[in-house]
């Protein structure tokens, strides 16, 4: 079995790195407020498995559940305070070890620490004197009430004291701007979960015959992501038929019958930093013709798109290359007719093309970042990562394109981060075009 080396963990410093760039984009007149996320339940007394919040994650590593962060830079009595659950010796020995308000400092560079019972009493105190707070206001809403009323009694008293906030900002400008932007720890993860998950999607390659299942599939594919340290990075699409046409598809229980294609959306996630691949292919190892012209159609839009994620090109180019390259092949396959440019005004391509050709990806699938700046597409930079995956589907009951042509549905997707030159694709591994995929699958059923 192939197993590839895992990148360093981040380090304390990455960390300190992170937090000294959100204050150059905060300043001393800041204050910056993040949650960690909460368990969630499952049913009854079980919880889904938990994941941190992405923000918080990144600006602190701390992994436990309810925490919350407050970041206020240039604050003399130290910049960040983390506020964690107490220690609990009968609760840790059923759910495990908890790092408290000692590890808090120890672990995760904290200035300072308290348990959360102290949140509301010491807020006031960390508010003091900053001018605006950087929060993202709805996605907490007792949290929110919180932090408003404390914001409202500091106006009230704020002539007898030190100024109050006058503003909330969100996490748009700052943070977010930031995640956008990856470091060369964070890609050294990105290539890691991209790696594995090419590995585990040609495994399901090798894997399908006709009679499989969806879920068989899927279990080929989370089995790599487990012995490499990894896991989903969201639920994973294994389609079969005219289930590809469903786009976000997940129910993954049918029978995978000869002739048909899979399209496979999935992705690893390897401490935090998720990879996000789709491939279609024939379940019995070779296309038919009207399978092969709509894959060759869509992975040709993929290249125009790929070749567009360039430092300095807009980001809609991308999407633009695409769509004329698919909506030129919706015509020469009869679906559509007219002028390309007619066509693409009016719309028509999403009846076969609903979606965009891409979005930012690193610690969540979609990932943080704004696509426009100032009304216009904002430039690729290097340090973005974005998913490249242009599609076409047929409807099973689309009664306007010949029968032959119903309940196709092929997307390709691959992970190209922006450099200084070339774009770098970090799914490469993992064969796209049509020829590479019938040959690995040829190579296993000799």
């Amino acid at each position: 079995m192939s197993h590839f080396q895992a990148p360093p963990e981040l380090t304390a410093e990455d960390f300190a790195a992170r937090r000294r760039a959100l204050a150059e984009r905060v300043g001393e007149e800041g204050v910056v407020i993040l949650p960690a996320n909460r368990e969630q339940q499952r049913n009854r007394d079980v919880h889904f498995p938990f994941r941190q919040d992405s923000d918080f994650l990144w600006l602190t590593g701390f992994p436990e559940p309810d925490a919350i962060a407050v970041f206020a830079p240039g604050r003399s009595e130290g910049e960040l305070a983390l506020f964690v659950r107490d220690r609990d010796p009968e609760r840790e020995i059923w759910e495990g070890r908890r790092f408290g308000t000692d590890g808090a400092c120890a672990h995760f560079g904290a200035d300072e620490a308290h348990c959360l019972d102290d949140f509301e009493e010491r807020l006031p105190k960390l508010l003091a004197g900053r001018r605006n707070v950087h929060m993202q206001l709805g996605d907490r809403p007792e949290l929110d009430a919180e932090v408003t009323a404390c914001v409202q009694r500091m106006r009230e008293m704020s002539r007898r004291g030190p100024p109050a906030p006058e503003a909330f900002l969100g996490l748009d400008t700052s943070l977010h701007e930031l995640r956008l932007h990856k470091s060369e720890a964070e890609l050294a993860h990105m290539r890691y979960a991209a790696r594995v998950s090419a590995l585990a999607h040609a495994a399901a390659m090798r894997a399908a015959v006709p009679g499989v299942f969806e879920w068989q599939l899927a279990a080929e594919i989370h089995a790599v992501f487990g012995r490499h340290d990894m896991e989903p990075g969201y639920g994973s699409i294994v389609a079969g038929g005219a289930n590809a046409c469903v786009l976000h598809y997940v129910s993954n229980r049918d029978r995978i019958d000869d002739g048909q294609l899979v399209l496979i959306d999935a992705g690893g996630e390897y401490r935090g930093y998720t990879a996000d691949i789709t491939r279609t292919f024939p379940v019995s190892g070779s296309f038919s013709a009207e399978q092969a012209s709509v894959h060759d159609i869509v992975y040709a839009a993929q290249q125009e798109a790929i070749a567009k994620v360039r430092a300095g090109e807009p980001v809609a180019a991308m999407h633009e290359a695409a769509t004329r390259v698919l909506v030129q092949g919706m015509v020469d396959l009869g679906w559509l007719s007219g002028e390309i440019d007619g066509l693409i005004e009016q719309g028509a391509q999403r009846r076969f093309f609903p979606h965009g050709t891409g979005h930012w990806l690193g610690l969540d699938v979609h990932d943080v970042g704004r696509y426009r700046v100032d009304g216009e597409s904002r430039a690729f930079a290097p340090g973005m990562v974005t998913t490249v995956e242009p599609g076409l589907y047929v409807q099973p009951d689309d009664d306007g394109v010949d029968a032959r042509w119903r309940g196709i549905g092929v997307r390709i997707e691959d992970n190209v981060l922006v450099t200084e030159d070339e774009p770098e694709v970090l799914t490469d591994d993992l064969p796209g075009s049509r020829s590479a995929i019938e040959a690995l699958m040829a190579a296993v059923r000799e």
